[in-house]
């Protein structure tokens, strides 16, 4: 969901560089283009394609509710943890290849997930999913930047590359939906390997090479650090949730999640040059967009997961049908982030993230309204919380971007998926948990959803604070969209 300000990171080609004369043909810039929007659709897709299928994989594997939650947390978990690290990879050895060895592995991942016996290997599967995912995020931009040293061109197709990020998130459900109504579970995995074959084989033809590298190392170090403390987090929050905690396993969790944590932040003083140097954050422009970034996947994701089990287990609902429910959602997303690059302009970022926070938090509410109307009305309840979340995504982005120095544009960029990743992690852990939790404990079958609506009006109406305290002390932002 980066937007690029023509800035590149240290061993990376510049924007003005003249690429290899394969890229020089018209047809060989956008053969490029569509390689790389054919690798960051399968890497977004995947963080919301299994919202849709926990019931089938509960049936077909036995997973247990919980084993469920793992399964679609382990591909957040894992790139959450690595995104900050992997971009230097692509300055070090070069974004080719290491593209090409993300989507090898995604390839790879991809067949053993299709094909999982158990939930365990299920579970192992994406993780590797999410090792491939965090290679070629970085990646995609990077060759993207390289490949077009016309302008025009270049934001032509970084519009196309934000537009096919946005999509793979929102329509990952539906797409969920329509392969679990005619195929085995297993086909939302499948689905990736002829993409992955190619994707690899347009790449390795057609994308240029960096003719320099880069001396910063990969802190492989960090990575583990920062993993080590999300997975403690993620683990404590299930077992403060479940129906039965144990005082042990939640509080051995949360040691691990403080000594990842802080062994991550004491490491970022030290380094010379760190994976996230934490003054950035001094500037309340960008303080606000990651609050922002955050926001839009925790009350995207963790819903789009809620309301697809919901609706298949307690109303009776296909995949397909519930895939077309949390839809909703992803057509008012997309409509208003294609709009929200000319608004930005327009507007500034400082109007539209209260009111898209508003509209998010206003579709939720609606939607605990009619929650027992006719589904049509929830439908529509989603579709304006969706419209919010557009915004949120768009704007969210060009303001942590154009608010950072030259010199940090590829932190800032790392920092702004790793607040989308962690945000789709945190709500999908919080609210998951939650939900099956207040159902196990209740009579009622709406009650669990409700609660999660609820919460994610809460978070709306926290966010919204927290933005307007941020914003009120920035007078001028940087508005430009990129």
């Amino acid at each position: 969901m980066t937007h690029d300000n023509g800035n590149t990171r240290p061993g990376t080609f510049d924007a003005g560089t003249p690429a290899p004369a394969d890229t020089r043909t018209q047809r060989g810039r956008w053969i490029v283009l569509t390689a790389v929007s054919l690798g960051l659709l399968l890497a977004t897709i995947d963080t919301s394609i299994l919202y849709i299928a926990v019931p089938v994989l509960e049936d077909a594997l036995g997973a247990s509710t919980s084993e469920s939650l793992w399964i679609i947390n382990m591909y957040p978990l894992v790139m959450t943890g690595l995104l900050l690290g992997t971009g230097t990879l692509g300055d070090r050895y070069g974004h080719k290849p290491v593209f090409l060895l993300g989507i090898a592995l995604f390839g790879l991942a991809s067949l053993i997930a299709a094909f999982s016996p158990t939930p365990g290997i299920l579970i192992f599967s994406r993780a590797l999913l999410a090792i491939g995912a965090a290679l070629m995020l970085p990646a995609t931009l990077a060759i993207i930047r390289i490949t077009f040293d016309d302008e025009r061109e270049r934001n032509i197709a970084i519009a196309v590359w934000s537009s096919v990020s946005i999509g793979g998130i929102a329509f990952g459900p539906l797409v969920g939906g329509l392969l679990l109504e005619w195929f085995w579970w297993g086909s939302v995995f499948l689905i990736n390997v002829p993409i992955v074959i190619v994707t690899f084989i347009l790449t390795a033809i057609f994308a240029p090479k960096a003719a320099e590298e880069s001396a910063v190392p990969w802190d492989l170090v960090s990575s583990i650090w920062a993993l080590m403390g999300l997975t403690g987090l993620v683990a404590a929050i299930k077992e403060i949730a479940s129906t039965s905690p144990s005082a042990t396993i939640t509080g051995i969790s949360l040691v691990a999640a403080l000594v990842g944590f802080a062994l991550f932040v004491t490491r970022q003083r030290r380094l010379d040059t760190p994976l996230l140097d934490f003054t950035i954050f001094r500037n309340a422009a960008v303080s606000a967009g990651v609050l922002a970034a955050g926001l839009s996947t925790f009350v995207f994701a963790g819903i789009g997961a809620v309301t697809s089990l919901y609706f298949q287990t307690t109303a009776g609902y296909t995949p397909l049908q519930a895939g077309l429910l949390v839809g909703c959602i992803a057509v008012g997303a997309t409509i208003t982030s294609l709009a929200s690059g000319s608004l930005l302009t327009r507007i500034g970022p400082r109007a539209l993230l209260l009111v898209a926070a508003v509209l998010a938090g206003l579709g939720y509410g609606l939607a605990t309204l009619t929650l027992n109307a006719h589904i049509t009305w929830l439908g529509l309840s989603l579709f304006v919380a969706g419209t919010g979340i557009g915004v949120l995504i768009t704007v969210a982005s060009s303001t942590i971007i154009t608010n950072v120095a030259p010199e940090r544009a590829g932190m800032a960029s790392a920092v702004e998926e790793v607040s989308y990743e962690f945000g789709s992690l945190l709500s999908v852990t919080v609210l998951g948990s939650i939900y099956t939790t207040i159902t196990a404990l209740s009579t009622s079958g709406t009650d669990g959803y409700r609660a999660v609506l609820l919460i994610v009006i809460g978070a709306c109406a926290a966010a919204l604070a927290g933005l307007a305290v941020l914003l009120r002390k920035t007078p001028t932002l940087n508005a430009a969209p990129h």
